[in-house]
């Protein structure tokens, strides 16, 4: 739950969360500011708002050739929050219960459980997304925008924060 702080106390929380990728991502202090501002302004924004759901998405299209550090960005914002990452590499043969998860037949019950995908983690780094299939890029994108999964009968919450 956010409580109320000050403009200067969340400014500190910030450039506290910069240095400390800054010591893993080396000569990307642009590109480290702006992908905070790009999660934190999602917080900023329902804080003021202040309601219990957040507003606005806090997701953040990266670009850029091989080598530029977008991977090693969002893993060390991921250990730096604490937070469960994953990348997702699409490819154009995979299936949304490929990102989703899927219903297994467990024949030992006789019933179906759920295997959650990789979108069940709070940080999500979409690799090459282009490359998938529509259906599945809509299914991504429907996590995303709703902030929740439907697998089989059953709908999950994605997790607090999701990014």
């Amino acid at each position: 739950m956010l409580t109320e702080i000050t403009h200067e106390q969340a400014w500190e929380v910030v450039h506290k969360i910069e240095e400390q990728v800054r010591k893993v991502v080396i000569g990307q202090d642009d590109l480290i500011r702006k992908v905070l501002t790009g999660l934190f302004g999602r917080i900023a924004y329902s804080f003021k708002k202040g309601e219990g759901e957040m507003a606005g998405s806090g997701h953040i299209l990266l670009e850029g050739v091989p080598g530029t550090a977008k991977t090693l960005l969002v893993s060390a914002l991921a250990s730096t929050f604490r937070a469960k990452f994953q990348r997702i590499q699409f490819t154009p043969d995979m299936l949304p219960a490929d990102v989703l998860g899927t219903r297994i037949f467990d024949s030992r019950s006789a019933e179906f459980r759920v295997e959650k995908g990789p979108i069940f983690a709070n940080i999500i780094l979409a690799d090459e997304i282009n490359r998938a299939p529509q259906k599945t890029q809509s299914a991504m994108l429907e996590a995303m925008q709703e902030r929740q999964v439907t697998i089989g009968e059953n709908t999950f919450r994605m997790d607090v924060p999701f990014w």
